[in-house]
C-alpha cells in the first residue's frame, strides 16, 4: 500500500492538483507514524482528495469543497467517465460511492448540536487508502469530463 501512496503521490506533484500530493503525504504519517492522529489523517485524505479532483470535477469553482463535488458529480454524472468502461458504459457511480464514503465517515469536520465522534484508527487507514486509489484516478486521467 506504502508504494500505491507514493505512485499517487507522484502522479499527484505532476498533475494541476494543488496540495494532493503533500497532503496525502501528510496524511499517510499522520494514520502510520510513531504518534497517531487519526482524526487529522482522516481530514488530510479528504483534502488530497479534493486537492485531486479539482480540476476534473469543478475547475471554474474557486471554492470547491469535497461536498460539491459529490453534488455535481451525483447531479451530471452523465459529464464524467471513468476509464473502466465495461458494460457501465464508463459510469462513474463507483467514484461516486467512494466520494460519498469518505465524505460521510467524517463527523468531527463540524460543531453542531449533534454530538461528533472523533475517526478512529482504522476509519482513518481506510480513508487514507481510499485517498489515494481516489487521488490516484484523478491525476492520472482515469476519471475523467466527457467532452
Amino acid at each position: 500500500m506504502r508504494e500505491a501512496v507514493l505512485v499517487a503521490q507522484r502522479s499527484a506533484a505532476s498533475a494541476p492538483a494543488g496540495s494532493a500530493s503533500e497532503h496525502l503525504r501528510e496524511a499517510w504519517q499522520a494514520v502510520y507514524g510513531r504518534s497517531p492522529n487519526p482524526p487529522a489523517a482522516y481530514s488530510l485524505a479528504i483534502k488530497a482528495v479534493e486537492a485531486a479532483a479539482h480540476a476534473v470535477l469543478e475547475p471554474n469553482n474557486a471554492r470547491s469543497t469535497l461536498g460539491t463535488m459529490i453534488r455535481n458529480l451525483r447531479d451530471a454524472p452523465q459529464n464524467f467517465r471513468v476509464a473502466i468502461d465495461g458494460s457501465s458504459g464508463g459510469d462513474p457511480g463507483a467514484v461516486l460511492g467512494m466520494l460519498q464514503m469518505l465524505w460521510q465517515g467524517q463527523t468531527s469536520r463540524h460543531g453542531g448540536q449533534a454530538p461528533t465522534r472523533p475517526e478512529t484508527q482504522e476509519a482513518a487507514e481506510m480513508a487514507v487508502h481510499l485517498a489515494a486509489a481516489l487521488v490516484q484516478w484523478f491525476t492520472a486521467g482515469a476519471v475523467t469530463r466527457r467532452t
